[in-house]
């Protein structure tokens, strides 16, 4: 069963790594075109985005998964019970949004004052990032229901397609010379309101979701289940963009310059953050489907432990070559790439409560994740207070890791008590340890060379070649017969 989640990571983890290069091509460039300050907005409103998405989305995608597999188990006339429960969370979903979208209009001034001066200058900002969080959430059933259906190339191909309209724009507008005049900043969201409207029309299409409709006692037992998820993903969302918001609000002098040196940061780790999003694409509906229990159990742990040793040889991958990794973005923007292995371990943690998390949506649990959330948030609320006024984004990488960290271990808290599931700590340990003692050494042997950086990355490079060797050996991967594996599909 796990060649069939693999296999499924592949397909989305290929398309997902296209596309969020053709997206990332928008750091090195925005980074070139705007000042610090200027991409703080940037930074600013893309943190945003996920919290109102997680708040109109109500935790109706992992419903779907959970609901679908339920009329699958149920039997009878399933199609017409998994459109039903289409029509359902998509309109309810989609009319959260269009009132979000006139409450935003309504206050928009009022929005501005509160989100600062820039805003105030431009508060048009405002009204065209809420339209495209309208078309997002509007889409985010749609895209679940792709994926349930296994559709993963049509899924991959609109994601394509959105991508590479909001490129194309975004240098078009630049060689225009549009990033320069007074709307400035503006035109980044007007590219991504074109590009997210054609999707949404395509999307339509695909999924035949033209008649609205819904069914209240489906929706009430929808949201029995998806609410927990809803104040859990609101609290684990704002986990995610506290550490934008408090730097805005906390550092003393040139915050929003800090804001953007920080997000430019946060970007380089795109390799993690894809693979993060890759598997996550993959396993949510694959573990949400009917498993027997133990059989679940299996496959979970098996699951952890694969992900955390790509993960690490990931973050070595990046961590021990960061210097290269920082010619990304621009030279205004390379001060803090100190902070990258901080922010790396962070994403490599969020995979981690994803895979311990699986488990009690699985079980319709769903309150728990209130639980692992809202402890994450009151480690990030005092460590930021505590250390962003002091050490400006050092302190808010640093508090992002704490936060993940500490949801981590409630969630292994939760699983112990209430799900035991056999899970290789002791061999997931060892691994996560070695790498992070290589990474430890590389440091020193860096300060060491000094000046010599070639000399250094030759000791990098062979740091890096021995752990691969050494997760070679020490799981026993028959690395022949994964290559006569391809080759043979091939």
């Amino acid at each position: 069963m796990l060649e069939k989640l693999a296999k499924q990571t592949a397909i989305y983890g290929v398309s997902t790594i296209l596309v969020r290069f053709l997206s990332y091509l928008l750091t090195p460039f925005y980074t070139r075109v705007f000042g610090q300050e200027a991409y703080g907005i940037v930074t600013d409103i893309y943190a945003l985005i996920p919290l109102a998405l997680t708040l109109l989305t109500m935790g109706m995608e992992s419903s779907y998964f959970r609901f679908a597999a339920k009329a699958d188990e149920a039997g009878g006339d399933v199609g017409r019970a998994k459109q039903r429960l289409f029509t359902t969370t998509w309109t309810i979903t989609t009319l959260a949004a269009l009132l979000f979208v006139v409450v935003v209009s309504l206050g928009r001034s009022e929005i501005a004052s509160w989100m600062g001066e820039a805003y105030v200058i431009h508060p048009e900002y405002i009204s065209w990032v809420a339209l495209i969080i309208l078309l997002d959430v509007s889409s985010a059933i749609p895209f679940a229901r792709l994926r349930e259906e296994r559709r993963s190339m049509t899924f991959v191909g609109l994601k394509l397609v959105s991508v590479v309209i909001n490129v194309a724009l975004a240098f078009a507008f630049g060689a225009a010379g549009l990033f320069a005049t007074d709307f400035g900043v503006g035109w980044v969201f007007v590219a991504n309101l074109v590009a997210s409207a054609i999707t949404w029309l395509w999307l339509l299409g695909c999924t035949k979701c033209f008649r609205p409709a819904i069914d209240g006692a489906l929706l009430r037992r929808i949201l029995v289940y998806s609410l927990p998820l809803l104040v859990g993903g609101l609290a684990g969302t704002a986990n995610e963009f506290l550490d934008r918001q408090l730097i805005k609000y906390l550092v003393p002098e040139g915050a929003m310059a800090e804001l953007g040196i920080y997000g430019a940061i946060t970007k380089i780790a795109v390799v993690m953050m894809l693979f993060y999003q890759m598997y996550r694409l993959a396993a949510e509906p694959f573990f949400l489907s009917n498993f027997k229990k133990e059989e679940f159990k299996e496959m979970n742990a098996a699951a952890m432990k694969y992900y955390l040793m790509a993960s690490m040889l990931i973050f070595l991958g990046i961590a021990l070559f960061r210097d290269l990794f920082a010619l990304i973005v621009g030279r205004d923007f390379r001060e803090g790439i100190h902070i990258l292995p901080v922010v790396l371990m962070s994403n490599v943690l969020a995979g981690v409560w994803l895979n311990l998390s699986f488990w009690y949506k699985r079980e319709e649990r769903t309150s728990l994740a209130i639980v692992v959330t809202v402890a994450g948030l009151l480690v990030t609320l005092p460590a930021g207070f505590a250390l962003i006024p002091v050490l400006g984004y050092y302190g808010a990488a640093w508090m992002r890791l704490m936060s993940e960290l500490t949801m981590v271990l409630v969630s292994l808290y939760l699983t112990r008590r209430f799900y035991p599931t056999p899970y290789a700590w002791g061999r997931i340990l060892e691994y996560v340890g070695v790498a992070l003692l290589l990474f430890v050494g590389a440091e020193w042997i860096g300060e060491w060379c000094g000046e010599a950086r070639i000399a250094a990355y030759g000791v990098n490079v062979v740091l890096f070649t021995g752990y691969v060797a050494y997760l070679i050996w020490r799981d026993k991967i028959d690395v022949k017969g994964m290559v006569r594996a391809v080759l043979k599909r091939k």
